[in-house]
């Protein structure tokens, strides 16, 4: 039997995926819910998201899912939606802040309604043996569902490096047995980062260490988690972790590389360098050997007109470059007045018989372009390769 459930979970491009790899869904539409007015836009809800009264409600990001409840459950679709996302979180998922982000469920028949309040009950549970707050997922009948624009749909398939940020607590329902819980980390599948840490991490100086160096502050799409050696279950790895911590790049749950021990920012973006771009990509090669971009290149082409936004750091994620400081100088690569306050640093560079200004990423000290004094209106122009950049729509990143 076909039936329909809509889920919100912050940031719709991420949840749609999640759900159309589940055997048994037969499709997924991305869309806007739980409004109290007609037809709106993804620029609505934007416009909407910090408005709310007793007469008005803003959408939300939803997916409606359409599901054979032969092949799959509905009890088992609605565990996965409390298990991708913080469903404490009040109109927020991670970064992505505004009602629009807020948790929802919406469903279309009694039995949806029973499986979400019966699941939510068991999680709450769990949440709160891991010291989480209260669930705020709003539970509702579905009355109208919108679908949204045709390129917000199936878009991380259209943009696989696009923006898919991971809200997971981690907590898994299977987590609790007698009564006890047990904390397990399993392979998310695709790449990922796993740090082993010390099982008691007070103990470990490199793994506070690394915390503070690299943990702390990266943001990049690719998920990076830290946990003890006894909670990793159902990962495929080589590398003795005996010495912590153990740094493990992981595709598919099977490790591609490891290192024992601390590294150092510098060497752990570059590891994560060859991991996600590829020795032999352009995008290494600019970012590690100081290499240029071609003119007028692909991702320049696909850059240079996006909407409002901010470009960051392909390695890191972190903030460097905004839209709104970006100009077209004719010159076949990315430019810029400014960049984002305190994200690069600026050195010399006296390469080929010149001497030249070169710009690097703070973080991750990759390699981004050079800054020139030709800008308009007296202003610098930051001469930008697009290759080492990702882009992310203003609406999720905050600055």
């Amino acid at each position: 039997m076909l039936l329909e459930i809509v889920f919100a979970a912050g940031c719709f491009w991420g949840v749609e995926k999640n759900f159309e790899k589940i055997d048994g869904v037969v499709s997924v539409t991305s869309g806007y819910v739980g409004g109290s007015y007609s037809n709106p836009t993804y620029e609505d809800i934007l416009k909407n998201r910090k408005l709310q009264s007793e007469s008005f409600t803003n959408h939300t990001e939803a997916v409606k899912v359409v599901y054979d409840s032969f092949k799959v459950s509905t009890e088992d679709l609605i565990k996965n939606f409390w298990e991708i996302h913080d469903p404490t979180q009040i109109n927020r998922q991670g970064n992505d802040i505004g009602n629009n982000y807020r948790s929802a469920l919406y469903f279309t028949t009694l039995e949806q309604e029973s499986a979400a309040y019966k699941t939510k009950s068991e999680f709450q549970e769990l949440l709160s043996l891991k010291n989480y707050g209260k669930i705020v997922t709003e539970i509702k009948p579905l009355d109208k569902f919108w679908p949204a624009e045709d390129y917000h749909q199936n878009y991380l398939a259209k943009n696989p490096n696009g923006y898919c940020p991971n809200h997971a607590t981690g907590i898994k329902f299977k987590d609790i047995k007698n009564n006890k819980f047990v904390n397990t980390i399993e392979p998310l599948g695709g790449m990922e980062i796993v740090v082993v840490e010390h099982e008691d991490i007070n103990t470990c100086v490199y793994c506070l260490q690394f915390r503070k160096d690299v943990v702390s502050k990266y943001q990049g799409s690719v998920s990076l988690r830290t946990s003890p050696v006894s909670a990793l279950k159902g990962f495929d790895l080589k590398t003795a972790t005996w010495a912590t911590p153990t740094i493990f790049f992981i595709k598919n749950g099977k490790e591609v590389w490891a290192k024992q021990g601390y590294m150092s920012p510098d060497e752990f973006y570059k590891a994560l360098g060859e991991f996600k771009l590829g020795k032999s990509s352009e995008a290494f090669n600019v970012a590690f050997n100081e290499g240029t971009d071609n003119r007028f290149c692909k991702q320049y082409d696909i850059f240079k007109n996006t909407p409002d936004g901010v470009f960051v750091d392909k390695l890191s994620g972190r903030a460097l470059f905004d839209t709104k400081d970006r100009f077209d100088s004719k010159s076949g690569w990315l430019s810029f007045t400014k960049a984002v306050d305190s994200e690069v640093y600026e050195k010399v560079d006296n390469s080929f018989g010149m001497t030249r200004t070169e710009v690097r990423a703070k973080d991750s000290n990759i390699h981004l372009g050079h800054v020139f004094d030709d800008g308009p209106d007296g202003k610098p122009r930051y001469c930008i390769n697009a290759t080492v950049l990702e882009f992310v729509p203003r609406a999720r990143v905050q600055l």
